[in-house]
């Protein structure tokens, strides 16, 4: 305590530097510009990222029905809508976001693989297609590493894409929704 009071009182302390010229330490304070008001740095939040809506223990407790949509396409959508089901459901929110994620990059990517089919016999429409295909994998991919990490941050290209966003998916009628779903599509190709 007195070398702190005595540090107090003696703000400039004379060293000498290389050269043999003494410099003076001195208190760094930042100031706004001569007329400006203060205004207090916020710090960043990534409007994105929705971790902190969810408790770690549901988290940890969810992790892996939350992985599977992203691993297995529909039928991973299909499982962790029915695992939700058997749970409490106001402990699911953590396996809802992950749910509505990958349902994006699974309805696009069946949208892309329709467009691209219909269109193969032109190699532009095939090419553009594959390079989607790829581009939605990889999202795929960030999606299941941000699961693993234990993160809820919206997916980089389908967050911009407004359908699903602000629903509660309930479990009964989406399994039997994306069962018709899915059955119509493989039926049209």
């Amino acid at each position: 305590q007195p070398q702190q009071a005595q540090q107090a009182q003696q703000p400039q302390q004379a060293q000498q530097n290389p050269n043999g010229q003494q410099q003076y330490n001195q208190q760094q304070y930042t100031q706004q510009p001569y007329g400006q008001p203060y205004i207090p740095q916020v710090p960043y939040r990534d409007p994105y990222d929705h971790t902190s809506e969810f408790d770690s223990v549901e988290i940890s407790n969810n992790k892996i029905f939350a992985m599977l949509p992203y691993l297995l396409g529909w039928i991973g959508v299909i499982v962790a809508l029915l695992a939700c089901g058997k749970k409490d459901n106001s402990k699911m929110g953590y396996i809802d976001f992950h749910v509505r994620q990958a349902l994006k990059i699974t309805v696009v990517s069946t949208l892309v693989g329709i467009i691209t089919l219909l269109l193969c016999w032109t190699i532009i429409f095939a090419i553009a297609g594959g390079i989607c295909m790829l581009i939605l994998f990889v999202i795929r991919i960030i999606g299941f590493f941000s699961v693993c990490s234990g993160n809820a941050k919206e997916l980089p290209i389908v967050r911009s894409l407004g359908f699903l966003n602000n629903i509660r998916i309930h479990k009964n009628r989406a399994v039997a929704a994306l069962f018709l779903c899915y059955f119509e599509l493989n039926s049209f190709l």
